[in-house]
């Protein structure tokens, strides 16, 4: 049984290494909010991926998130008893949306009961991999020359495998056809963050040169219909992401045919259980699907490594290193990059890796516990 004691919910803000830029502007800085549950001399932690705005990713924000957590999801929480993480999704199902909010609280709950039954969180969620092969995602840069060097100097030398470029009108084919030029036989991938209408089919399938693993979401998020009219008309295959919410969001995506593969992001779609659900279906639908990061600290990346392990993952995740995103993380010890490039899954209790109390500490902007 799992029984809550008290939740502690801050925000947290760390510096990013390089500034990280899409088609929504410039992002310097990384808030987040992290929640801490403890209960049976354990505590489990998760965290809220959604930005400081509610902008491309989600409706949610900062302080949507921060509203939902400490007036309607913790309080109801404190003293209750679970037989298992995964029954907190019954607690919230008359919630609307707010799958960011609610993920956050649900992971640290998984965490909270993998360490009580000493296991790793990994092998409570059915792993299979004791690593996870990762790749980077690369922001628009000032021009061509720039992404190239950083392609080198981020990616190939550190040795990633696979390398995905953010795209949008007038940086898009020009961009990958130079980096097919100098670099044939990377992996490549492209994500438009849904910045592309139906109408930009033709152009959109010029990219099929330039054998790509994936285009990721090039239309609008709540398009499934669009999105298999596109996928129709190209080679290349189309990955959702900002379109999958859950496990009827994918049925939905595959009887339509508008995708080949799903980005399933754990803090998106609500947490762990949710993305169980939506793991199975394309595993039994022989649909690929690969884990996406959200620039989260070492707290939430311990998730998605635990989630990656499944056997469905088969293509590399957007899962970096902690030096890539933070000078300094919460968490001990970092995540490091293999040789082969791919990051370890922990064997260690929970999450498998301790957060530095002091470091979260000094990060904190703002604190709430229950009772």
């Amino acid at each position: 049984m799992l029984t809550v004691d008290s939740i502690t919910v801050r925000i947290v803000e760390l510096e990013l290494v390089r500034p990280f830029v899409t088609h929504m502007g410039i992002q310097k800085t990384r808030p987040c909010i992290i929640v801490a549950v403890a209960g049976g001399g354990q505590t489990g932690y998760g965290e809220f991926v959604g930005g400081f705005l509610p902008l491309v990713f989600s409706h949610e924000s900062m302080e949507t998130g921060w509203y939902v957590l400490t007036e309607h999801l913790c309080p109801t929480l404190i003293g209750r008893s679970l037989r298992q993480a995964s029954e907190f999704q019954e607690q919230v199902e008359k919630i609307r949306g707010h799958r960011m909010a609610i993920a956050s609280l649900e992971m640290a709950l998984w965490d909270l009961q993998a360490k009580m039954e000493n296991k790793p969180l990994a092998q409570l969620l059915g792993a299979t991999r004791d690593r996870i092969a990762v790749g980077i995602s690369l922001g628009i840069q000032k021009d061509i020359d720039s992404l190239l060097d950083i392609i080198k100097t981020d990616g190939i030398e550190q040795g990633y495998q696979r390398i995905k470029l953010k795209i949008k009108p007038g940086w898009d084919v020009d961009v990958v056809r130079a980096v097919r030029n100098e670099y044939p036989q990377l992996t490549l991938t492209v994500d438009a963050n849904g910045v592309y209408q139906l109408s930009d089919a033709e152009h959109l399938a010029l990219l099929d040169a330039y054998a790509l693993l994936y285009i990721e979401q090039p239309l609008q998020y709540n398009d499934f219909l669009d999105h298999a009219k596109l996928q129709s008309r190209l080679e290349t295959d189309i990955c959702l992401d900002e379109s999958i919410r859950c496990a009827h969001d994918a049925y939905q995506a595959i009887e339509l045919a508008s995708c080949r593969n799903i980005n399933i992001k754990p803090g998106r779609v609500g947490g762990l259980a949710p993305s169980l659900a939506i793991h199975e279906l394309c595993r039994k639908r022989s649909l690929p699907v690969w884990c996406g990061g959200m620039a989260e600290t070492g707290i939430g990346k311990a998730h998605n490594i635990a989630l990656a392990a499944l056997p469905g993952f088969t293509l590399p995740n957007d899962i970096a290193a902690t030096r890539r995103h933070y000078c300094r993380d919460l968490v001990e010890p970092e995540w490091l990059l293999n040789d082969d490039g791919t990051i370890s899954v922990p064997s260690g209790p929970g999450i498998g890796v301790e957060v530095n109390s002091q470091m979260l500490e000094q990060a904190t902007v703002r604190k709430r516990i229950f009772p």
